[in-house]
């Protein structure tokens, strides 16, 4: 859906009213939790996504919300016991996996829940850092689809398609096993796909015939997937007027870029709600933890919501792994790519691909933010 004039025309006013800043890519904790900002439509977003009431949506919001402001101390408090962190849907609370009792103490002062576990996020990490080895010595089969550290669990999970337990799996399996212990889900996998797709009509950018979708604006472009074009590939508008070209593209490895505008486009911290929701305007990106909610905005099938289930992912495509994802319970399909993932009004990522579609539901990866920013000294733009 491309902004009319009259609707640039209220989004440049709202920005000059509220003051446009360019945020860091790294961003200091404020002294206490954000005050709530609500973008028009989330309520009645989250209502329809999760079966919500009004007030409950309203007290979900509030508890991700403090949630993602306690995440970073809590962690600090944890310390070198740190088992990972993941929200609480049940209780709407903040809960962070320890190993060692003193340190649960100090975290429970900063307000989160602690939890004692087995092992740390880092040993976690060491542990699908070997699975990621077997894969770059060529030893996953493609009925393998992605894994990752799960705290709650204290052990890797790897996806594996239904039906499809061969000899290489099995071996597969039994090798990342010799690493640590490993959890095998079947339940609705198929093989991931990067979402990108053929030319059509949209709101989409065009790099030759695949189009795909815009992510979020920084200061001097836009980050999108990087398997969307690589570095130097020209980049088009919706009206197939010249938009700019890709400063910078890594994929597979990682599935993240930036474009350069140019060619009298500007750039404005809005994710596009589709009608379906009003737009929302970009104001930080804080990294929400495991269990909180996300929307999706993309050019294909618009703007969808689910739950952050995993994060430091590795996605086995069929092009290579590509690793530190986050996978999500939200649906996409072709040309969603590069679009944006948002919780609230904080930037969480860009969609790379999955599998299933919005009829029958699936499962969509996106490479988170941060990342992006850093890796390309880039600032987010926000409202």
């Amino acid at each position: 859906m491309r902004m009319t004039t009259l609707t640039k025309m209220s989004v440049a006013a709202a920005l000059a009213m509220s003051g446009l800043v360019v945020a860091p890519a790294a961003q200091a904790a404020p002294a206490a939790p954000p005050s709530a900002q609500l973008s028009p439509g989330l309520v009645s977003s989250m209502r329809a996504a999760f079966g919500l009431t009004e007030q409950q949506a309203l007290v979900r919001i509030d508890q991700e919300a403090k949630a993602t402001w306690q995440a970073p101390s809590a962690r600090a408090a944890a310390g070198s016991s740190f088992g990972g962190s993941w929200f609480d849907q049940d209780k709407g609370v903040l809960v962070v996996g320890v190993t060692d009792p003193a340190a649960a103490e100090r975290v429970r002062a900063t307000g989160a829940e602690a939890r004692l576990v087995g092992r740390t996020a880092a040993e976690l990490d060491r542990l699908k850092d070997r699975v990621d080895a077997l894969s770059a010595a060529g030893k996953v089969p493609s009925a393998v689809t992605s894994w990752h550290p799960d705290p709650r669990s204290g052990a890797v999970v790897v996806d594996v398609q239904p039906g499809v337990q061969t000899a290489a799996v099995a071996e597969f399996l039994a090798a990342a096993r010799e690493a640590g212990p490993v959890e095998v889900n079947t339940k609705g996998v198929t093989a991931p796909v990067p979402y990108a797709a053929g030319t059509v009509g949209g709101d989409p950018y065009y790099t030759g015939n695949v189009r795909c979708s815009i992510g979020f604006s920084v200061h001097g472009g836009y980050v999108t997937a990087g398997h969307c074009g690589g570095t130097g590939a020209q980049v088009y508008g919706w009206d197939r007027s010249w938009q700019g070209q890709f400063a910078g593209s890594s994929f597979p490895g990682n599935d993240y870029a930036w474009v350069r505008t140019g060619g009298g486009w500007w750039n404005v911290p809005v994710v596009l709600g589709w009608g379906t929701v009003s737009d929302a305007l970009v104001r930080g990106s804080w990294e929400a933890p495991v269990g909180t909610s996300v929307c999706r905005s993309g050019s294909t099938t618009h703007w969808h919501c689910g739950v952050i289930q995993s994060r430091n992912e590795t996605i086995h495509y069929a092009q290579g792994d590509v690793h530190q994802m986050a996978g999500t319970n939200v649906c996409a399909e072709g040309g969603d790519s590069g679009g944006s993932f948002i919780t609230g009004d904080q930037a969480q990522g860009v969609t790379s691909g999955g599998y299933g579609n919005c009829s029958s539901g699936g499962r969509t990866w996106f490479q988170p933010i941060n990342e992006i920013l850093s890796t390309y000294g880039l600032a987010l733009l926000t409202a």
